[in-house]
């Protein structure tokens, strides 16, 4: 089985827990024990950016190896709380050290589940007539990265992707990577950081020909979803 969950926002070893933003957050870890409990060792999760609150590899430790130690194997990419996201080598190096073994990277890379390919990358929020020059420099790396994980899928008969950010949110759409979806014929989407009140703006369902999935831990009560 593949699953999809995002924004675990694990603080283990950082003074940040997220039991402070309400009820939805109340006992979050052990609700993500018993969420993953339902995952096999053969199954995998992709994992929607925003995983722990530590500022570097070291002080994510502890987080790292809470998810290591989840039932199943998990691809990982990148949020925008991320602070500790280096580069892939740092970090699966950072890994072997820690005899972490069941996580990997999504990062200008797919990976092959059965005849369909996982793709995608963390996104990114940008209107050209409101951004400034660096958000359309993040941009425009996201939307590369984006392309080089989705020709890396070739031929596979099925391109899912995996987003940190909506590509759509309420009345927003990033043109540029839903353009970008259409292009490679990209029929199914998943994506994380919207929280609390923001859940009603989440964008659910099929829009254009593409289905769009919202992931966000507290949004699916910290229970990955089947995505198939």
């Amino acid at each position: 089985m593949l699953y999809a969950i995002g924004d675990l926002h694990l603080s283990l070893d950082a003074d940040k827990p997220m039991d402070v933003f309400g009820p939805l957050w109340h006992h979050y870890v052990n609700r993500l024990v018993q969420g993953f409990s339902k995952l096999n060792y053969d199954d995998v999760c992709v994992i929607c950016g925003d995983l722990t609150w530590g500022m570097s590899l070291e002080k994510s430790l502890k987080d790292f190896q809470f998810i290591d130690k989840l039932p199943g194997k998990k691809i990982i990419l990148k949020g925008n709380h991320d602070y500790w996201w280096t580069t892939a080598t740092k970090a699966y190096k950072f890994f072997e050290q820690h005899n972490i073994t069941t996580i990997r990277i999504l990062h200008n890379n797919c990976y092959f589940y059965g005849d369909s390919a996982i793709c995608g990358t963390r996104g990114w929020f940008y209107e050209e007539e409101k951004g400034s020059e660096s958000d359309k420099k993040i941009m425009n790396r996201e939307l590369m990265r984006l392309e080089r994980s989705l020709q890396a899928a070739g031929d596979a008969k099925e391109k899912l992707c995996f987003f940190h950010y909506p590509p759509r949110y309420n009345n927003y759409v990033c043109r540029e990577i839903v353009d970008i979806l259409n292009k490679y014929e990209v029929k199914s989407c998943w994506y994380g950081h919207i929280h609390g009140r923001g859940h009603k703006y989440a964008v659910c369902g099929n829009v254009d020909g593409i289905e769009y999935n919202m992931v966000s831990a507290d949004y699916i009560g910290f229970e990955p979803v089947l995505v198939k």
